[in-house]
């Protein structure tokens, strides 16, 4: 159940909302991630700010590698994915 007033048949550009997947591309790297509107409701869909902001950490905004970072974001995730993607590290450069 959705928490916030929703009309499925209202608005152009939400239907996207109700498709089971959404796919992007990011660091090198094709992200497929399941959707549930219906189910869930606001948490089970990629937003628009995600994709936004995914694209900036892209860009080389902000240095990834090497560090840490908390997604305290609500959604599916995908920013946390790209900044996980984006912040890989080389195996051989690190103390074992």
């Amino acid at each position: 159940m959705a928490l916030v007033p929703y009309d499925e048949t209202a608005g152009i550009g939400l239907q996207k909302f109700h498709k089971p997947f959404a796919t992007f591309s990011f660091a090198n790297h094709t992200i497929h991630i399941r959707q549930d509107w219906k189910q869930l409701g606001v948490a089970a869909v990629v937003w628009d700010a995600a994709v936004v902001l995914s694209t900036y950490l892209e860009m080389g905004a902000v240095e990834l590698k090497g560090r840490s970072a908390v997604e305290l974001g609500a959604g599916t995730g995908l920013v946390g994915i790209v900044a996980a993607l984006l912040g890989e590290w080389d195996t051989k450069d690190t103390d074992e």
